[in-house]
């Protein structure tokens, strides 16, 4: 990163801390009903961050050769452990790294070259726990919950003009209207239209969780009759155009 580059970049970094405590602050019983939830879902571990802040951004130099932003859904049981406290370090995380490592071709180094973001900062210990967490905590959490995908999204949008790479979205399943992560694809929509956010820069693919992405991207490269670079262009945005629209 050049100068102008990295004083951007550290601008995107402390406003996403800045989301983090606000949620935290604005939500002080989030903790006590994910501990809920947790312990109803027979989860045996006690919630160390509730809404996790993706510290590895904190490592990133004015020297990072920064060449994709990836988001995923929101962070899990790993995430939030006080050792942690950042993105994709459990299982998917270890898929993600592999499959970079099986494609040279792409040159990118999965914990050098890559920013993780996420649609919302809230922790469960499941994905789908969003909903149940909506359902414990009432119209506040909810309302929480859906203000962190806006905020969210338009951090997206600031990374993508401080760093001009492309963006990966995995995940897409529950980006429907009614999904989980309605209110985030709304926004993403909003700041495309805006002309805030290049949508040529998105890309939407499967999770990276149960080898989902790696299988499909597999089943495409058949079915295109192209290599991995090429069938990732193509997939990523017949994704974007059938989830976004746009």
């Amino acid at each position: 990163m050049n100068h102008q580059e990295y004083k951007a970049f550290c601008g995107c970094r402390d406003r996403f801390r800045a989301i983090t405590e606000a949620i935290q602050r604005q939500l002080p019983e989030l903790r006590e009903i994910q501990q809920a939830l947790i312990e109803r879902d027979g989860y045996s571990y006690c919630v160390d961050t509730s809404v996790v802040y993706n510290a590895a951004l904190d490592e990133v130099g004015a020297d990072a050769d920064i060449r994709l932003i990836l988001v995923g859904d929101n962070p899990g049981r790993r995430e939030q452990m006080a050792e942690n406290r950042r993105y994709l370090v459990g299982p998917s995380g270890k898929i993600a790294e592999n499959f970079f490592r099986q494609e040279p071709a792409l040159a990118i180094d999965f914990r050098k070259n890559v920013i993780i973001l996420n649609k919302t900062p809230v922790h469960t210990p499941r994905t789908a726990g969003l909903k149940d967490l909506c359902a414990l905590g009432g119209e506040k959490i909810e309302r929480g919950i859906r203000d962190s995908q806006v905020e969210m999204a338009r951090l997206l949008a600031d990374f993508s003009r401080a760093l001009r790479v492309p963006i990966w979205i995995t995940g897409y399943s529950e980006m429907k209207k009614r999904g989980i992560f309605g209110t985030y694809t709304a926004e993403i929509q909003n700041l495309i239209q805006s002309g805030l956010l290049d949508k040529n820069s998105i890309f939407l693919y499967r999770h990276f969780s149960m080898n989902q992405f790696t299988i499909d991207l597999r089943q495409k490269a058949r079915l295109y009759g192209l290599g991995t670079a090429e069938t990732l262009h193509h997939a990523g945005t017949e994704y974007r155009e059938r989830i976004l629209g746009i």
